[in-house]
């Protein structure tokens, strides 16, 4: 199993609803768990095949330096649900969905993230401020890469 196909199985289990999913197989094992929002994925290898092809261990991503964290930690990072690519207009010529100093509010929507084809619009799930984007318009994004600062006060 290669990562792109462990990063379709994190999205298919995320989007899915399920709670936990476990593969086993004799080269590795892969136990998938989501709850509250988020996706926790683990994998072990158990056997060394001496093959000359790459072995990739998918693993959660550390947090910031706490140097950062604490200049920002007031704020509520909005995180990407996906991988894909950000995009902060509906299309080239409509104007931005979101923009900084702009007040929003639960459910609007802040960007879309282009995965496969289909456009997923993200929506925030808190009210407040945005402060800062953190992505620059048509790249790509990985699960759970910070998108928005928001002011929640």
């Amino acid at each position: 199993m290669d990562l792109k196909e462990i990063q379709n199985l994190i999205k298919f289990v995320a989007k899915s609803g399920t709670s936990e999913v476990k593969l086993e197989t004799d080269d590795f094992k892969i136990t998938i768990k989501t709850g509250s929002g988020e996706t926790v994925t683990t994998v072990v290898q158990q056997a060394a095949i001496p093959l000359q092809q790459p072995v990739i261990a998918a693993a959660p991503q550390e947090a910031p330096a706490p140097a950062a964290a604490s200049d920002d930690s007031k704020y509520i990072t909005v995180k990407s649900p996906i991988i894909g690519t950000f995009y902060r207009k509906p299309s080239p010529d409509k104007p931005l969905f979101a923009e900084v100093g702009q007040t929003i509010s639960e459910g609007d929507v802040l960007c879309v993230i282009e995965a496969m084809k289909l456009f997923n619009e993200i929506e925030s799930e808190i009210s407040g401020k945005i402060v800062k984007v953190l992505v620059d318009d048509a790249t790509p994004v990985e699960f759970d890469q910070p998108l928005f600062l928001v002011d929640p006060s």
